[in-house]
C-alpha cells in the first residue's frame, strides 16, 4: 500500500500555523482576527531592500554561487564590523531563511540518532528540524518564575548523553524574550569546552534588546570560535521575513568545507532576494534603534496588559518579540481553536499560538500560550481587552 515515511509521520505541525484555517474561516465570516501567534513584523521594509531588486538590471536571473551572492557576503561581514564582531567572507554561507540553516547545521556536526541540547521552552521548529535530521532533542527545565534564566551549570551537564553533539540556544530567546547575561554565555562556552561539544546560536533577534540588558555573543568568547556556529537573518532585523535570506557563520572549516555540500545540492538561494538583501547593509543605524524602542513600548503594551488579566502570569521579557503567558485554562489548544470558532467581541478576536510545542516534557505547556507583540500598538490594546472577555466566557462556559 502507498503511504508516506515514519520519518515525516512523526513531525508536528507547526503549533504557530496550524490554526491558520481557522482563523481563515473567522476572517471569511467577517471577523477581524488580531494575529498575535506570529512574529511577523508589521514594519516598513526597507527601500533600500526593495529599490535594489526594483534595479535589478541584468537580462538573465541566473544561479548565484552556493555560498551566496559576494555582495551580500561583504554586506555581512561589514555588518558584523560594526557590532565588534569579526568574521572572514569563508565563513558566511547564505541560506534560505534561518531555518535552512539551523538543519543544515544539524545534519553537518549529527549523525543519525545523536542528540543537540536545548533549554526548555525552546523555538518550536527546533524539534521539526531536529525530527529532519534524524537527530534527538534533549532539554532542559528554565522555570517563568525564575525569567527562564539558566540557573544551574549541573542543569546542562545532567543534560548531556555519549551522544550529545552540540547545545543549540537561542538569544534573545523564542519564546521567552529571555536575553542571556554574559556569565551565562561564559558558563555555557565552558561546558561546551569541557564537553567537546559544538555551540548552535540562533542570534536573529539580537537587535531587540529592552531596558538596561546587553546582548552577549558566543562569538564574543575568543577561545572557543571553532566550536560556535551562528544562525542569522534579515527577516527580523528588517522586517523582511518574505525574503529569506539567513546566514550560517562559522570559522570552524571542517564545518564550513561540509556545509558546502549541502549548499551545492539545493543549489543556490534566491538570486533576487539576495540582490536586495546586499543593499540592506546601507540601511542607516537609526532605523533598527527606531524599530527596536517601537518594539519595548509595544512589548509594554502587551505586558502591563496581561498583568490586568485575573488569572494570567507571565515575566516581562528582556528581549526579541515575544511572551509565554501562563492562563486560567486546561488546555491552550482548546482555548485558541474556540477564539478563532466560536468567540468574537465587537466582530472581533485574537489568535494566539498554544505553548505546548515549545516544549519536550510532557504536560508542560497546556495552560500557556506564546503572544507575539509584532501588531502596532492600538491593536495590542485592543487584543488584551479581547482576550480577557475571551477569558471571562471560556471560564463561565466550563462550569
Amino acid at each position: 500500500m502507498l503511504g508516506v515515511s515514519k520519518r515525516v509521520e512523526e513531525l508536528r505541525f507547526s503549533e504557530i500555523r496550524k490554526f491558520i484555517p481557522y482563523s481563515d474561516g473567522a476572517k471569511a465570516k467577517g471577523v477581524q482576527v488580531h494575529h498575535l501567534n506570529i512574529g511577523q513584523p508589521d514594519i516598513k521594509t526597507p527601500e533600500e531592500f526593495i529599490s535594489a531588486i526594483k534595479n535589478f538590471d541584468e537580462e538573465i536571473v541566473k544561479y548565484e554561487d552556493s555560498q551566496g551572492n559576494k555582495d551580500l557576503i561583504d554586506a555581512f561581514v561589514k555588518y558584523y564590523e560594526s557590532i565588534n564582531i569579526d568574521i572572514d567572507k569563508e565563513d558566511v554561507y547564505i541560506t534560505n531563511g534561518g531555518s535552512e540553516a539551523i538543519l543544515y547545521a544539524l545534519l553537518t556536526i549529527c549523525d543519525l540518532g545523536d542528540s543537540v541540547i536545548v533549554p526548555e521552552p525552546y523555538y518550536t521548529n527546533y524539534n521539526t528540524m531536529a525530527k529532519m535530521a534524524g537527530v534527538d532533542i534533549i532539554s532542559f527545565r528554565t522555570y517563568r518564575e525564575d525569567g527562564f534564566r539558566i540557573k544551574s551549570k549541573e542543569d546542562i551537564i545532567n543534560s548531556i548523553k555519549d551522544n550529545t553533539k552540540a547545545i543549540m540556544i537561542t538569544n534573545p530567546s523564542n519564546p521567552t524574550g529571555v536575553v542571556y547575561t554574559k556569565e551565562e554565555i561564559r558558563m555555557i562556552s565552558d561546558i561546551a569546552k569541557e564537553k567537546d561539544l559544538f555551540i548552535i546560536s540562533d542570534e536573529v533577534y539580537r537587535e531587540f534588546v529592552y531596558d538596561d540588558f546587553k546582548f552577549t555573543s558566543f562569538m564574543d568568547m575568543k577561545d572557543i570560535l571553532d566550536r560556535v556556529i551562528i544562525i542569522d537573518s534579515i527577516s527580523k532585523r528588517y522586517s523582511a521575513c518574505g525574503a529569506r535570506i539567513g546566514a550560517l557563520i562559522c570559522k570552524n572549516r571542517n564545518v564550513t568545507e561540509n556545509f558546502m555540500k549541502m549548499c551545492q545540492a539545493r543549489l543556490s538561494v534566491s538570486s533576487l532576494d539576495q540582490v536586495g538583501a546586499a543593499n540592506l547593509i546601507n540601511v542607516p543605524k537609526s532605523y533598527i534603534e527606531e524599530v527596536r524602542i517601537e518594539y519595548e513600548k509595544r512589548r509594554n503594551i502587551l505586558y502591563e496588559g496581561l498583568c490586568d488579566i485575573p488569572g494570567v502570569h507571565c515575566e516581562k521579557p528582556s528581549g526579541a518579540f515575544y511572551i509565554i503567558a501562563k492562563l486560567p485554562i486546561d488546555n491552550s489548544d482548546d482555548f485558541t481553536k474556540w477564539m478563532l470558532k466560536d468567540f468574537q467581541y465587537n466582530n472581533k478576536t485574537v489568535m494566539v499560538t498554544p505553548a505546548e510545542g515549545f516544549y519536550t516534557t510532557e504536560g508542560l505547556g497546556k495552560d500557556e500560550v506564546r503572544l507575539s507583540y509584532c501588531i502596532n500598538s492600538q491593536d495590542l490594546k485592543e487584543s488584551m481587552l479581547i482576550l480577557k472577555k475571551a477569558l471571562e466566557e471560556y471560564n463561565k462556559l466550563r462550569k
